[in-house]
């Protein structure tokens, strides 16, 4: 699969494409192939970083079950900036609070699809991916959520 690795404020990350698709965001460098796709994907994360971007546009296709995709679909709708408890994403989505977390745990493609914008009802919450909570923070303060930090 075609992959290309970019350097973000959080470190290297790798874009992977699938069939025309972004299929998964990994963390680390492991590059193969700069295909258009994943030169725009890399254009939109610098965006993103620099403040010149708030809503991906890139077509997404995560290789996980059909729950898991709606899920991500919902993920998706939170805006820039703005969070949802696990408790009020699993009722947008008809899951557990827990399943939600989980859901989220299994996100591929962490930053474009925001499951860091999902906190707890009282705390942040678990983040996945690398850096833990503190790479969630960052993204949090980086979306200007840093009120919920207070």
């Amino acid at each position: 699969m075609p992959a290309l690795s970019t350097e973000t404020p959080l470190g290297t990350v790798t874009l992977i494409e699938a069939d025309g698709a972004l299929v998964a965001l990994d963390w680390g460098g492991s590059e193969t192939d700069a295909t258009p796709l994943l030169k725009e994907a890399k254009a939109q994360l610098a965006a993103y970083f620099s403040h010149d971007l708030t809503e991906f546009d890139l077509p997404l296709v995560p290789n996980v079950s059909e729950t898991q995709k709606r899920f991500c679909e919902a993920l998706s709708a939170i805006p820039f900036g703005e969070t949802l408890t696990y408790g009020e994403i699993a009722e947008k989505t008809g899951l557990s609070a827990q399943a939600a977390g989980q859901c989220c745990g299994a996100n591929p493609i962490a930053i474009i699809i925001p499951c860091h914008r999902v906190i707890g009802a009282n705390g942040l919450g678990g983040f996945s991916a690398r850096g833990g909570v503190e790479t969630k923070v960052a993204l949090l303060k980086h979306e200007g959520a840093a009120s919920l930090l207070i």
